[in-house]
């Protein structure tokens, strides 16, 4: 089972958030909170929520199809950043000169999947390799 969760038009530079994405790639889901809550950069707080976000979502969709869920099994498959739209902003500067602000945001984007499912995944594209 794959649980998916996004979050867009995010106030965080993409490169930034990059960063945060990075640490719980392939992480078992518990183990990607527990890095996050205790991450430094500001990047982690919206994409704590995001993971958490997820797994809430794996838990509606096993409960709709009844199937067995538990929360330990979930793993970070995939995890990325895209860019947003950039916000323009203008500052004054001397003589009358006004300089560019870009204040990025990004689109975030966090899938979870139980073990089999991934091994699943694996197999169907080396099928499709060959």
């Amino acid at each position: 089972m794959e649980a998916v969760a996004r979050v867009r038009h995010i106030r965080v530079t993409p490169q930034k958030a990059r960063r945060v994405v990075d640490l719980i790639r392939g992480k078992q889901a518990n183990e990607a909170l527990a890095i996050l809550k205790f991450a430094p950069q500001s990047a982690s707080e919206p994409i704590f929520k995001l993971v958490q976000a997820a797994m809430a979502n794996a838990k509606v969709k096993a409960d709709a199809s009844n199937a067995y869920f538990d929360e330990a099994d979930l793993i970070v498959s995939r995890a990325f950043v895209d860019e947003g739209t950039t916000l323009k902003r203008i500052m004054p500067r001397a003589q009358g000169r006004a300089f560019q602000i870009l204040k990025r945001t990004s689109h975030i984007t966090v899938v979870v999947a139980t073990p089999d499912t991934i091994a699943e995944q694996a197999t169907a594209s080396k099928a499709r390799n060959k």
